[in-house]
């Protein structure tokens, strides 16, 4: 009778176990058998999703910007955070340790939500799954499992090492904690907390305006410098979907009158010479068929070449990029 409590407590949230069970395994299930998404330079690289969570994450953006600037470390980490991901989900779907994994739960709804709770185009997705896995990491961990998991069959068969403190606190079993209710409360308030702060924070939710940065494209213009033959400037996506690219579709250099000295436009763009962008990250800004591809988070340094008027170097006095969907960035030169 003194197991009845943390059992029905575990039962009760089976079905909690399962289904956040399998939300992190089935990433390690689509990501590598499903279809092969941990080689880099090819589409649909998980890396390259990674590098789209780093404009507007919260705190890690230092690592996000890190780990995407060298490859080498991106990849690790990736296979990592996957093998990682499968290892969690399983265990949490068996119910073997289960505390623990629960604890894997929360870090890496954590850093979901860090990471990427700014990113949704409609119902605040990555949002919702980083709060709702921290809640779910949580009641998990102070549950355990019940009935249907092996911890519990590990227990029934009276294998020794259920019997040691350690096991309670990385398996499942009553929590020796003394005032549990305080600690629940603690938990839930800081967790509701967080849940508020990050709903403001990245979508203003809570209060004033509600805005989605990933809806519309946004493209940052800056390091613009010249010389009589060449305009060099960095573009750096830093809004938008991040399942596919701003599309570029024109580039003008303009006077102070905001007359056109030189353009681009969509086609030219497509053919744009590769060798006169330099990438920063992983996510890269390329040639496409009707256009230059900005993807999200991409960061890179564009050369364009001056033509017959070049001696008009001088009086280029701002850059101005159109996307096809016709939202215009503009950027004066100091």
């Amino acid at each position: 009778m003194t197991n009845q409590p943390t059992d029905m407590a575990g039962l009760y949230t089976l079905s909690i176990r399962l289904v956040i069970g399998w939300t992190y395994f089935s990433a390690f299930w689509r990501r590598l058998i499903l279809e092969n998404k941990l080689i880099p330079d090819e589409a649909g690289y998980i890396g390259e999703k990674f590098n789209h969570f780093l404009p507007n994450a919260l705190g890690i953006k230092p690592i996000i910007e890190y780990l995407v600037t060298h490859p080498d470390a991106l990849q690790t980490s990736m296979v990592s955070f996957t093998i990682i991901e499968a290892i969690v989900g399983l265990f949490i779907i068996l119910g073997l340790f289960t505390r623990l994994m629960a604890a894997g739960v929360f870090a890496l709804a954590m850093g979901i939500l860090l990471g990427s709770g700014w990113i949704g185009t409609t119902c605040l997705d990555e949002w919702q799954i980083g709060v709702l896995g921290i809640a779910c990491g949580f009641t998990l961990f102070l549950t355990g499992s019940g009935t249907y998991s092996l911890d519990q069959y590990f227990k029934n068969k009276e294998y020794s090492f259920t019997q040691k403190k350690w096991f309670i606190y990385l398996g499942s079993g009553l929590l020796p904690l003394k005032n549990i209710k305080h600690f629940v409360l603690v938990g839930s308030l800081l967790i509701f907390g967080l849940t508020l702060y990050t709903n403001q924070y990245f979508h203003g939710g809570v209060f004033g305006t509600l805005h989605n940065k990933s809806v519309k494209p946004k493209v940052e213009i800056s390091n613009i410098t010249i010389n009589p033959s060449q305009v060099k400037f960095e573009v750096y996506r830093t809004e938008g979907v991040d399942v596919y690219g701003s599309f570029l579709i024109g580039i003008d250099l303009l006077d102070e009158k905001g007359e056109v000295i030189q353009s681009m436009n969509g086609t030219e763009l497509s053919k744009f010479p590769k060798e006169k962008i330099h990438n920063h990250y992983v996510a890269k800004v390329k040639p496409g068929k009707h256009s230059l591809i900005i993807p999200l988070g991409s960061k890179a340094d564009v050369t364009i070449d001056l033509k017959d008027n070049s001696s008009q170097a001088d009086k280029i006095s701002s850059i101005k990029l159109t996307d096809i969907s016709g939202a215009e960035w503009i950027a004066k030169i100091k």
